[in-house]
């Protein structure tokens, strides 16, 4: 998998594989986009530490500020066609997303804290295993205007394709080596990935007793 990737990094067509990644695991969450891009940028950081002359044309080089636009552009591509399956889909929509067991785990766990929090779950869904799928869904299916999910979206795109280009640009750079720089950023996503899930799943605090009078 590892050598296909390096392979499809050295080609152009790299940036139409990470977009087409991203907008569609909003509906297939196993889809690896964030390996993806991890994997771009640290092919980027390692043909920069090679030196232009190791590096034949710009061409064969992920560049890290077009490829940081691209996932962040699709992933809020991507929510927003979720968004308007939601608010279209009906029951329909209950049915497909009933079939799918991680889906509706994620939707039971995930729909009473995305109610507490607002949009700024949003951005932290957005790291958790199908924790955009049921925000991008739920936001359509609850009627929320396009204008309260819309920035958070954005918000959430952003963040996650810039940890996601750091981890792997960065990572790289600092431990020298393309694969080790890789394999130690997709375990810090999927570190992230944990961490997201346990906050959003965090049960509520308990309100502060009124002292007696």
């Amino acid at each position: 998998m590892f050598e296909t990737l390096g392979s499809l990094t050295a080609s152009p067509w790299i940036y139409a594989l990470v977009a087409l990644s991203v907008v569609l695991d909003v509906f297939l969450p196993v889809l690896p986009s964030g390996v993806l891009v991890i994997t771009a940028a640290a092919a980027a950081a390692a043909a920069g530490a090679a030196g232009p002359v190791s590096v034949p044309g710009p061409e064969q080089v992920p560049d890290i500020l077009l490829l940081l636009v691209i996932a962040t552009t699709a992933s809020v591509l991507g929510d927003m066609a979720a968004y308007r399956l939601g608010r279209r889909g009906g029951a329909r929509l209950d049915r497909a997303i009933a079939r799918s067991r991680r889906l509706t785990r994620a939707q039971e766990r995930l729909g009473a804290a995305l109610a507490r929090g607002g949009g700024a779950l949003v951005v932290i869904a957005r790291f958790a295993p199908a924790g955009r799928s049921v925000v991008s869904l739920g936001a359509g299916k609850t009627q929320r205007k396009v204008a309260e999910f819309l920035p958070w979206s954005v918000l959430a795109g952003m963040a996650w394709a810039g940890y996601s280009v750091a981890l792997g640009y960065f990572g790289t750079q600092w431990l020298g080596t393309q694969w080790l720089g890789t394999a130690v950023s997709i375990v810090a996503l999927f570190a992230a990935g944990a961490l997201a899930a346990f906050l959003v799943r965090r049960p509520p605090s308990a309100p502060a007793a009124t002292p007696a009078a």
